[in-house]
């Protein structure tokens, strides 16, 4: 051998040897982003909602006791695929181009797994994407189709679509236990997203929890029958509501039978038949478990006769319960999650994230969905679990959003963050500090108009104290309200002499920040025949 290519040996054996070394030495932590969607804050435990009494989440309540739960956790744009995408790329909706649910990702964009994978990671996704398209920046993944099947649902895999027997949430966390046992490089930190299809519209619960809160009726929120007397006129021509948009049979499932026959002609506003869908996909067992668990429960609706109020008061039951019944589902699933990372001894080198993509009307405003820059969809729930760096049973209130996660994500795995992602790390605040230099305000920006649920396009801004709302669709509409002393926003203050320097203030802030997101999507005034429909009342189902 040549002294030449005896150099050359050497050092080949040297940054081989290196590469073992910093595999086996790698104590970066694993990153596990258990995710739903529609999970609203308040129908988990360990907020302190009005639901709490009924229990909902107590395996989410441990993740809770044991990390730091966000108590400010806000999204900035409240509908399922544009959550996910300023996820994905730590930038606001109109820099990642996925402003609304008709949209499709650009995947070839610069998203924070892909920057995992360049740091060494080996990264895995499951579930809903909802994004379109096959995933980048993951090794392993199997996705649903657009919103997916509670019941028996096909999955999107790399190497074509598959059919998988069982109930949704069990397969999702089934595929990323199997992941976790089998399938990743053991010899690398991962990321796993498991992302959940529950408790999304039509809410269709496991067999198993079927009569599940039988025995209780589920509290009220105290503004089921608000008015919307002085909201802008959005308010008063949506189409979400319990009383007017939620349909019997499609969405509570009162004599629901997969060979029901409907005249099409008799669509409404916002249907959704995917439920009616979705039974015809359900095998002979699950079709009888099903139908024994509603068929009494319908023959009792129908013989009450109900109506008015009444009928809006069953109405909610019936929903408030399903709902519950598919977080339940959720819940029981992030315990298996958890136990098999105890099983595999990576428990307490893995960083354990729940989260969910906006929060949801439970019967609030008398509304089901999302959308609105309202509390009840702006929330989202956030809590972590970092062993040895998250403080057990803390609880942070600094305002943090969705636009956070990929930079924090990246901190966690020692990988530069780019300069073009909008969001902050979180790291810091999960090791108990707030910088001196931490936001003091939120941007939204929802832009889904004319579509499902008919909510106008709006931004706004909310400060710790206050929240102001533009909905510019249809000219100068606007909300201001005091959530210190009106925490419900039952109250619009907008025209109010006494919070009028508040409110120009305010403005500034929200002009201040639109600048500095870049956001220039702010467009404007509609025709003249989207304006007449806005302020025409839709018609009483």
């Amino acid at each position: 051998m040549n002294k030449l290519s005896w150099l050359i040996a050497v050092c080949v054996t040297c940054v081989v040897t290196t590469l073992v070394v910093s595999a086996a030495d790698d104590k970066r932590p694993n990153i596990v982003f258990f995710f739903t969607d529609d999970h609203a804050p308040h129908a988990i435990g360990a907020y302190n909602g009005w639901l709490e009494s009924v229990n909902p989440t107590p395996e989410i309540d441990k993740l809770a006791a044991e990390g730091m739960l966000f108590e400010n956790s806000f999204c900035t744009n409240s509908i399922c695929g544009p959550s996910r995408a300023v996820i994905m790329s730590g930038k606001h909706s109109h820099k990642n181009g996925f402003m609304n649910n008709g949209n499709s990702f650009d995947w070839d964009q610069q998203i924070f797994p892909k920057l995992l994978q360049k740091a060494g990671y080996t990264t895995a996704m499951y579930g809903k994407s909802h994004l379109k398209g096959n995933p980048q920046g993951f090794d392993s993944w199997a996705v649903l189709p657009g919103q997916g099947d509670y019941y028996n649902p096909k999955m999107k895999t790399p190497k074509g679509e598959i059919v998988v027997e069982g109930y949704c949430t069990d397969v999702v966390t089934d595929m990323a236990i199997d992941y976790v046992k089998n399938k990743r490089d053991k010899d690398k930190p991962f990321l796993l997203m498991c992302q959940h299809k529950a408790p999304h519209r039509t809410w269709m619960p496991a067999p198993r929890h079927l009569h599940l809160y039988d025995d209780i009726d589920i509290p009220e929120p105290a503004t089921l029958f608000d008015k919307y007397e002085d909201n802008a006129p959005g308010a008063r021509h949506q189409e979400l509501e319990i009383d007017r948009h939620m349909y019997l049979q499609f969405d509570l499932f009162v004599d629901l039978t997969p060979d029901l026959v409907f005249d099409k002609s008799t669509r409404g506003p916002s249907q959704d038949r995917s439920a009616f869908f979705n039974m015809q996909r359900m095998t002979p067992e699950q079709l009888k478990v099903w139908r024994d668990a509603y068929g009494p429960k319908d023959k009792a609706f129908r013989e009450a006769n109900l109506q008015g109020e009444d009928l809006v008061r069953w109405k909610y039951q019936r929903y408030a319960k399903n709902y519950l019944r598919c977080v339940k589902g959720v819940d029981e699933n992030l315990a298996r999650m958890r136990a098999t990372l105890e099983e595999e001894g990576l428990a307490d080198n893995t960083v354990f994230v729940y989260s969910s993509d906006q929060g949801f009307y439970i019967g609030d405003h008398g509304w089901y969905d999302k959308r609105w820059m309202y509390e009840e969809s702006l929330k989202m729930p956030l809590i972590v679990h970092w062993p040895g760096v998250t403080e057990p049973g803390s609880r942070n209130t600094d305002l943090v959003q969705n636009l956070d996660y990929a930079e924090t994500f990246l901190e966690m795995a020692g990988a530069d963050i780019p300069s073009d992602m909008q969001g902050k790390s979180l790291v810091p605040l999960l090791k108990g500090d707030t910088p001196d230099d931490w936001r003091e305000s939120i941007y939204y920006h929802y832009y889904e108009y004319p579509s499902y649920h008919m909510v106008p396009r709006h931004n706004g801004i909310r400060t710790e104290r206050y929240k102001l709302m533009n909905f510019y669709e249809f000219g100068d509409e606007w909300e201001f309200y005091d959530l210190e002393k009106d925490p419900d926003e039952l109250t619009n203050l907008y025209n109010d002499p006494a919070y009028a320097d508040t409110i120009a203030d305010v403005k500034k802030q929200l002009e201040a920040l639109r600048t500095h997101y870049d956001d220039d999507t702010v467009t404007g005034e509609r025709d003249a025949e989207w304006k007449k429909q806005m302020r025409t009342p839709r018609t009483k189902m």
